[in-house]
């Protein structure tokens, strides 16, 4: 934990390795992820660079690899998922060579497998064409046989289409007209291209074809894609070598497919014959080879998450060996990282591994740099600190060395958020749902799920499991289960009345000064009886309100205090005079007092029991401060005193006196420190280095000249005051609006609650109020009608507006009273990352 309380120390360090052993160590540090590389070939564009040939390499490989991973989705071979947290390592140079050859011989067999398939299915289209035109002109020349048959002649066949395209008119007129034999063309061509195909047959014959059509009933398969393609077969009939050359360009034109047609019925039988024992030789070879591919490609969806996975390691080693500078000797590797400071004698031992791996005489060593550079801020996380972390993060990243607010929102996020989502019953449906994602996470983990909503819900699972935990303890206190109280030991009230008479009694007014109360508090949370009282909003209205601003004037100066641990730890102790000391008074003698009136009103007045004369006669704490922010005074009711005990008014005086002169303090005390004290401190300390500087060695030359360039951008005093003065006033300002926006914690939690009443009332109470034998199937449905609306307004609507709220308390009103967030978050260079990244830009 204690990597949580503020992030990891951090080191520039200065690589120097073999370049024989810079692959296997490089390998080694991104198993790991614990090392952030630095640029050092900025100047250079990519193709510059000493490993652009291997980047290159990977890139074919990575082609191949989505080209067989696109012929496996295409036949929808089965991938094997494997378990998330079994990857295989980088490839040695050895295996690359290997994977490139197995990668090669496998797309090879695959281009050649598809090519053989593709022109399978093309014979088989051709065939399978070829039998529908022979059986569809069959039916067209019957049709032809039939009409001459009934014209009563005995004229050829060719006879009787004459007469079918020629009337008897157009015979008599050119009756010198020698008759020919009519040609005809079939083929088949694309059902959405008929209409097109018909008008222009009709525009270049001047209505001379005759073409005779029939659909296709059942689908056809595009050997190319294997989508399916509809066509129609047709029959062209005409009369002359110039008509049938200008038919054959149309058909060209419209991509229709000839075949050879026989005009004789016996010749078309043998040839349909014959086509048709084709084609059960050519499916049955299309089967075997769909079985090779699929057995192929089966083999192939084993191996290619492991490829998918090496490749991309083998690529992000050699982008980040391209970080890299070489030394002018050529035979060395030099790199600079961020490293933490924890995980040096790891990065140490694995240079000294690397070297020894490949032989090298030469070990691989690394030098830590001192540099003025701010280091990238690391905070290390498991499975439960990862939830809290990314909250903080999203807010801004901590600077380098800053007070972690993760640590503490641990606790306060789900307590807060129980606060507002005070529902036992509703808790319970957080923690289960919660409690599943955290039992199954390792089967859950393994199943990429692209639905994002789902992705937020897993991610934030232990956070929904703690804001469950704490929704039940605080729906406890509240004795709030479903919008239902629960009676365990007994209720401090006696009422002399029954219970049917109470339950249907909408006036009960509970005033603990009347002998109904036993002066004997419920022994946890609410008493249940504040169920049937007609005064139970008053009750809770301020039972929660002054809990809300309690809880939020500790949690403001809890966030108060963390500060004084940046001003130590970064050695800015004189802010703890000049503003921590002053931030904390203004804090504490107005707010902090205010809550300590709360407390002294609930101890002090009692309903019978009372240290002042006027038992029933107490102050109200809100007039009371306002008066005291005032310098003004109230007349108090008869009987009744202003104040609680002797002196108040003159203390509170005072209080707010010395919380107004707290603000001038916070305004100047800083920039005038500033100015007339660490400046003037600084350059004194300056001329007197000057003049020693004979004896100092040059590394210390050289950081006094980069502490003196730092110096030389310091702010002007103007702007040291301006910022002091916005700093002053958002703080004393957001003081009262911080605490009031605590309110936010009393307002959604009597929404919540006045939210589940009204849906008990008229939605379940519908189903058990009947006493009919339909009551029944009417509980059923109206139980099914309130847990859709529970689940669906309050779990997850209201639980998400809970969420938001305690979200912008910890953002606004706690954060900003100690956090920075002006740091830079730390990027390793992890194969995880890689992964993740390659898998997000896939989906």
């Amino acid at each position: 934990m204690g990597s949580m309380f503020r992030s990891e120390e951090m080191a520039l360090c200065q690589l120097f390795i073999q370049p024989e052993a810079a692959y296997a160590s490089v390998a080694t540090m991104g198993e790991e992820g614990v090392v952030q590389f630095r640029d050092l070939n900025s100047e250079m564009n990519v193709f510059q660079r000493k490993f652009v040939s291997e980047v290159r390499r990977c890139d074919e490989l990575e082609r191949k690899l989505r080209y067989i991973q696109a012929e496996v989705h295409k036949d929808h071979v089965h991938v094997p998922v494997p378990e998330s947290s079994v990857f295989p390592f980088a490839p040695n140079p050895r295996e690359i060579i290997n994977l490139e050859s197995q990668l090669e011989r496998t797309e090879s067999e695959i281009l050649e497998l598809s090519h053989n398939a593709v022109n399978l299915k093309s014979n088989y289209l051709e065939l399978t064409e070829l039998r529908h035109v022979l059986e569809k002109t069959h039916a067209f020349f019957e049709e032809s046989f039939s009409f001459q048959q009934q014209d009563g002649t005995s004229a050829s066949g060719t006879d009787s289409l004459t007469k079918a395209l020629i009337s008897d008119e157009a015979l008599n007129s050119q009756s010198q007209v020698t008759r020919g034999r009519l040609g005809f063309v079939a083929g088949v061509v694309p059902r959405e291209r008929v209409p097109g195909f018909e008008r222009m047959l009709w525009r270049i014959s001047r209505g001379n074809v005759f073409l005779r059509r029939a659909e296709l009933e059942e689908s056809l398969e595009d050997p190319a894609t294997g989508n399916e393609i509809f066509k129609t077969v047709f029959v062209a009939f005409f009369q002359g070598e110039q008509l049938k050359s200008r038919v054959k360009k149309v058909c060209s034109g419209f991509h229709a497919s000839f075949y050879n047609c026989p005009s004789a019925h016996s010749e078309r039988q043998e040839m349909l014959k014959g086509v048709k024992t084709r084609l059960e030789d050519l499916n049955m070879v299309l089967n075997q080879t769909r079985d090779h591919r699929q057995r192929v490609l089966t083999t192939v969806a084993k191996e290619l998450h492991n490829w998918g996975v090496m490749v991309r390691k083998m690529k992000a080693i050699y982008h980040t060996l391209n970080l890299f500078n070489m030394d002018v000797t050529k035979k060395c590797l030099i790199g600079e990282c961020w490293i933490p400071i924890k995980d040096l004698t790891f990065i140490r031992h694995t240079l000294a591994e690397g070297s020894k791996a490949v032989g090298s005489s030469i070990p691989s060593f690394l030098n830590i740099i001192d540099t003025n550079e701010k280091p990238p801020t690391f905070n290390r996380t498991n499975r439960f600190t990862q939830g809290f972390q990314n909250l903080v993060d999203s807010y801004s990243v901590s600077g380098y060395r800053e007070v972690n607010p993760a640590l503490y929102t641990i606790i306060t996020f789900p307590f807060l958020f129980g606060i507002m989502f005070g529902d036992a019953g509703h808790g319970i449906i957080l923690t289960v749902f919660s409690a599943y994602m955290v039992i199954y996470e390792q089967q859950l983990s393994k199943t990429k799920s692209s639905n994002e909503i789902w992705n937020i819900f897993f991610g934030g699972r232990y956070i929904i499991l703690l804001m469950g935990f704490f929704s039940i303890y605080t729906g406890i206190v509240y004795n709030d289960i479903f919008s239902k109280s629960v009676n365990l030991f007994g209720s401090s009230w006696s009422i002399n009345e029954s219970t049917s008479s109470i339950m249907g009694n909408k006036s009960i007014t509970l005033d603990p000064a009347t002998n109904d109360y036993s002066q004997k508090p419920y022994p946890l949370g609410l008493d249940p009886v504040w169920q049937v009282a007609i005064n139970k909003i008053i009750f809770l209205n301020s039972y929660k309100m002054k809990l809300s601003i309690i809880f939020g004037v500790v949690h403001m100066m809890f966030g108060v205090v963390l500060s004084v641990v940046n001003h130590v730890h970064f050695n800015k102790k004189i802010n703890i005079l000049l503003q921590f000391i002053p931030q904390m008074l203004f804090l504490v003698l107005l707010f902090l007092y205010m809550v300590s009136l709360m407390f002294m009103k609930w101890i002090w007045y009692g309903p019978k029991n009372s240290l002042k004369t006027s038992p029933r006669c107490a102050p109200s704490v809100l007039i009371m401060f306002i008066n005291m922010m005032l310098f003004k005074h109230t007349k108090p009711f008869d009987g009744c005193d202003e104040y609680m005990f002797e002196g108040q008014d003159r203390l509170q005086k005072i209080f707010v006196v010395i919380a107004i002169l707290c603000i001038p303090v916070m305004l100047l005390g800083k920039p005038l420190y500033i100015i007339l004290y660490e400046r003037r401190h600084h350059k004194s300390d300056s001329s007197g280095e000057l003049n020693g500087s004979i004896e100092l060695r040059e590394t210390e030359l050289s950081g006094m000249l980069n502490e003196a360039a730092g110096h030389e951008e310091e702010e002007p005093a103007s702007e040291i005051f301006i910022h002091q003065s916005i700093e002053t006033i958002e703080y004393v300002l957001s003081t009262v609006s911080h605490t009031a926006s605590y309110l936010r914690l009393w307002a959604l939690s009597l929404a919540h609650a006045q939210l589940s009443e009204v849906l008990w009332n008229m939605v379940l109470r519908m189903g058990l109020t009947s006493d009919t034998h339909w009551g029944a199937i009417k509980l059923y449905i109206m139980f099914g009608l309130w847990s859709l609306f529970t689940l669906a307004i309050l779990v997850m609507m209201e639980g998400l507006s809970a969420f938001l709220h305690t979200l912008r308390l910890h953002w606004v009103e706690f954060m900003s009273k100690f956090y920075v967030g002006n740091g830079h978050a730390f990027q390793p260079f992890w194969f995880k990352h890689v992964l993740e990244n390659e898998e997000a830009v896939e989906d």
